[in-house]
């Protein structure tokens, strides 16, 4: 039998910005006692990892704030906007991030990013059949990119240097790909 559901009493905003939402609930517990909870709420988002040939991908780099490094590769990803589908999200996150659009686009995955406080949704695709196509990259976006054997990116992967989690399943998940239709 599943568990029994827990019921939203009470929910407030306690704090906003463009890319996320924090709200504090009082939540009654199936054995009737309550409880404070808080909640991150961000849009969706998409990954795209994009080969350039069968072999190769390109992944970028950037600053990441909250961890404070600029060393981690990841593949280009980015929240989905308003009034845009999955698909216009991940093209444009590629063109910006990357200076690419993908001749075809395959959805490989959604999950959760996180189950307990963060409710936020991810979608990953493989990109591919590459072709230039410039758009400027967001106001807080300065990245490098290169290009990389997908082994490579692969041992980056399962040796912790790559710690994007919507990098490392893309990946792992287009090696399984890769083998099965070897």
């Amino acid at each position: 039998m599943a568990p029994e559901s827990w019921k939203t009493l009470s929910s407030r905003t306690v704090y906003q910005n463009r890319w996320m939402t924090v709200r504090e609930d009082l939540a009654e517990l199936p054995d009737g006692k309550s409880t404070i909870y808080g909640v991150v709420e961000c849009p969706e988002c998409v990954g795209v990892l994009p080969f350039v040939d069968e072999d190769h991908v390109l992944m970028v780099r950037q600053f990441r704030y909250v961890f404070g490094e600029s060393h981690r590769w990841e593949m280009p990803s980015g929240g989905v906007k308003t009034g845009e589908s999955l698909e216009q999200a991940v093209r444009r996150e590629l063109r910006e991030e990357a200076g690419y659009d993908p001749a075809q686009l395959s959805h490989i995955n959604t999950y959760f990013t996180s189950k307990s406080v963060v409710h936020e949704v991810a979608h990953l695709f493989i990109g591919r059949q590459l072709v230039r196509a410039h758009e400027p990259p967001d106001e807080t976006e300065f990245l490098e990119v290169a290009c990389f054997p997908f082994e490579h990116v692969l041992q980056m992967v399962l040796e912790s240097e790559i710690r994007d989690s919507m990098t490392v399943i893309a990946v792992l998940l287009a090696d399984r790909l890769r083998r099965v239709n070897q």
